[in-house]
C-alpha cells in the first residue's frame, strides 16, 4: 500500500526518478551538511531523509539528532526552533521574541542546506507552549493574534535570510504548512478523525479548503530578495488522511508515519536540489 501511494505527480510536474536513489543523493551532495530547523514536522523529514539515506548506505548508524554518513561526508541534522525566532529566560519568565533570531540562527550558517518551517506551535495554548510573555519591538503581552505574530516571526527570519545567505554557497528551502486530520468534516466525513484511514482522499480539491496561513506564508517569500525554495506539500498531504500514526499512538492526527508521506516530501527535495547540485 505504501508503494501504491506513492507520489504520481500530474501532468505539470516532471519528477526525475519515482525512486529515491540514496547514494546518488549522496554522492551529489558530498561534503555538505543539511539542516532541518523548525518544530517536530521537521523531525519528522528529517528522519524520514536519513533513513531513505540509510537504506542506501546501512551500515551508518542513527542518532536523535546528527547523522553522518562518512564515506560521503555528508551530515543530516536537525535543529528545534518551533517558532524560528528567539525564546529568551528573563527574570519575568520565558520571551518570544519576534524579531530576534539572533539566538538561533547562530548555528543555522553551519550548513549548506537549509529546510526551514515552523507552524503547529503558533496555536499551542497554556500549559504546553515554552513561552510566558510575546515581545515586539518595544512592547510585551502575555498574548496575541497568533496568526499575526507567525507573520511577524517569518518576516524577521525572512530579513535573517537576506542578511546572511549566500545563495552561491547555502540552499534554502521553506517547507509549506503541514495541514492536520483531526476533524473528517474537512474531508467530507464528519465525526471521524484519522484513526482508523486506510487510505488517502482521490480528489482534485480539497473539502476543508487551503490552510489559511498558506498566503502569508507565500506572501512573506515574495518579499526576500534571496532565493527561497517554498516546498509546496500543503495540497498532497492534505490528502493523505490515512498517512498519521494516530490508531498507534492515541490518536496522533498531526505527525507523520515512516515510511510514508515524508518520503514523498524528500523526493520532492530532491528534485529541487537537482537544480543545484
Amino acid at each position: 500500500m505504501y508503494l501504491k501511494y506513492w507520489c504520481n505527480p500530474s501532468s505539470g510536474c516532471d519528477l526525475p526518478s519515482a525512486r529515491f536513489d540514496g547514494k546518488d543523493f549522496l554522492q551529489r551532495m558530498r561534503g555538505k551538511t543539511i539542516l532541518f530547523v523548525g518544530d517536530s514536522i521537521s523531525l519528522n523529514q528529517r528522519d524520514s531523509l536519513a533513513c531513505l539515506l540509510h537504506a542506501a548506505v546501512p551500515y551508518v548508524a542513527l542518532s536523535s539528532d546528527n547523522v553522518k554518513f562518512e564515506d560521503y561526508n555528508v551530515t543530516v541534522s536537525r535543529s528545534l526552533a518551533q517558532y524560528l525566532v528567539d525564546i529568551v529566560p528573563e527574570e519575568k519568565g520565558n520571551v518570544l521574541k519576534l524579531d530576534s533570531v539572533q539566538q538561533n540562527g547562530q548555528g543555522w550558517l553551519r550548513a549548506d542546506v537549509l529546510i526551514f518551517n515552523s507552524f503547529l506551535w503558533w496555536n499551542r495554548s497554556n500549559p504546553g507552549r515554552p513561552w510566558d510573555y510575546i515581545q515586539d519591538g518595544n512592547q510585551t503581552f502575555e498574548d496575541m493574534n497568533r496568526t499575526e505574530a507567525m507573520a511577524k516571526a517569518l518576516n524577521t527570519w525572512a530579513r535573517w535570510v537576506d542578511s546572511n545567505i549566500d545563495p552561491k554557497t547555502k540552499k534554502v528551502f521553506y517547507f509549506g504548512i503541514p495541514p492536520t486530520h483531526m476533524h473528517g468534516a474537512d474531508w467530507g466525513e464528519p465525526g471521524k478523525s484519522c484513526v482508523g484511514e486506510t487510505e488517502p482522499l482521490i480528489a482534485k480539491t480539497y473539502p476543508g479548503g487551503p490552510v489559511p496561513q498558506e498566503s502569508m506564508v507565500r506572501s512573506v517569500l515574495g518579499s526576500l530578495s534571496k532565493p527561497v525554495y517554498l516546498l509546496d506539500i500543503t495540497f498532497l498531504t492534505q490528502l493523505r488522511k490515512d498517512g498519521h500514526p494516530g490508531q498507534y499512538n492515541g490518536g496522533d492526527c498531526t505527525h507523520w508515519c515512516l515510511a510514508g508521506v515524508p518520503d514523498t516530501w524528500n523526493l520532492l527535495l530532491n528534485a529541487a536540489l537537482l537544480e543545484w547540485s
